[in-house]
């Protein structure tokens, strides 16, 4: 796992490269390897910015770098305090700056700030998808939309030093991966999808047609690792056993590669995937998951992301705990890096 106290540079799902000479007084960011903004520090009472000099890139582009490298490098900053000689519209609009009392002064949040999709969001429709209320299966839930194909989701994980990303499954290519991985006797102890290539196929086939579930493939730096079904509450066999919201989403995990297992590694790819969920569509305001009640050992892991167990109910197959994390305490106790 990567010391954040020796970070020097961060990697952009772009591809480009924020670098920075810090003290404590004193930041200079550059952005592949051309200077973007040098900024005066105070860090007492808290900490305030103040622009001693800034470069040819846009004025949005240098505040956001600047608050990315700032959260990333200490996850116990909660609020970074802006004082500027103009008003900085781009990230006023955005809601990466907020006007506070003080003319002049300008506050962005660590819960606003991992709240905004770009970049870590693939192209994505979802949030902008119109509301129109249709009945499927004896439901009556929003319309979803199209399911997206390819990477949905990508950040550098300065904790880990690593790539997390998200990708959509694809049949062809994944199919072997994802046979392998259910037939583990570890997986397919809470899983119970151990079979054949042709009945990994159909299942999958299944789930791809199924437009409230999408499938996903979790990589650490490009490499396959997990297989994760994300799903829409509302239309799913969960909906009798909670009061469901229209836009609740629901997970199911699977971590398929040994060397990819471990609490650290767990907290890293978690919180990548509600993070994305939450980003998905901002009226997702609750992430649930209904583990096996006798896993302690997954339970005690989502409690170390902040979900808490509503309560056990019966599945026709299974006890289920019924984990559960809110949107406004994912981000207020965020610790993304």
């Amino acid at each position: 796992m990567s010391n954040l106290n020796d970070l020097s540079t961060l990697a952009l799902p772009s591809g480009s490269v924020l670098g920075a000479d810090e003290t404590q007084t004193r930041l200079s960011l550059s952005l592949e390897g051309q200077p973007l903004i040098t900024l005066r520090l105070k860090r007492e009472p808290e900490l305030q910015l103040q622009v001693e000099e800034r470069f040819s890139r846009p004025a949005g582009q240098a505040f956001w770098a600047a608050c990315y490298w700032l959260f990333a490098r200490d996850p116990a900053c909660q609020r970074l305090v802006w004082c500027l000689d103009e008003p900085p519209t781009e990230a006023l609009l955005s809601g990466l700056l907020v006007a506070t009392d003080i003319v002049g002064q300008y506050r962005c949040e660590r819960t606003l700030f991992w709240q905004l999709p770009q970049p870590w969001l693939g192209t994505s429709i979802t949030a902008s998808y119109p509301q129109q209320r249709v009945i499927s299966g004896g439901k009556r839930h929003p319309l979803r939309p199209v399911k997206p194909r390819g990477e949905v989701y990508r950040r550098f994980d300065a904790r880990l030093g690593a790539w997390v990303s998200l990708r959509t499954l694809e049949i062809d290519n994944d199919l072997v991966r994802f046979n392998r991985w259910q037939n583990n006797p570890r997986v397919a102890s809470f899983w119970q999808e151990e079979g054949s290539l042709e009945q990994h196929r159909e299942y999958l086939s299944k789930l791809d047609a199924d437009p409230h579930t999408l499938t996903l493939i979790g990589c650490f730096d490009d490499q396959p690792f997990a297989y994760f079904e994300a799903y829409w509450a509302k239309e799913d066999r969960i909906a009798p056993f909670y009061d469901t919201d229209d836009y609740d989403r629901g997970i199911h995990m699977l971590v398929g590669e040994e060397n990819h297992r471990g609490p650290h590694k767990v907290a890293s790819w978690l919180s990548a995937l509600v993070h994305y969920l939450f980003l998905d569509d901002p009226r997702t305001q609750r992430v649930v998951a209904e583990p096996r009640a006798d896993n302690a050992k997954m339970i005690g892991y989502m409690h170390n992301q902040c979900f808490h167990c509503e309560k056990e109910f019966d599945f026709p197959h299974k006890r289920a705990a019924l984990m559960m994390l809110g949107r406004e305490r994912f981000f207020d106790r965020c610790s993304l890096a």
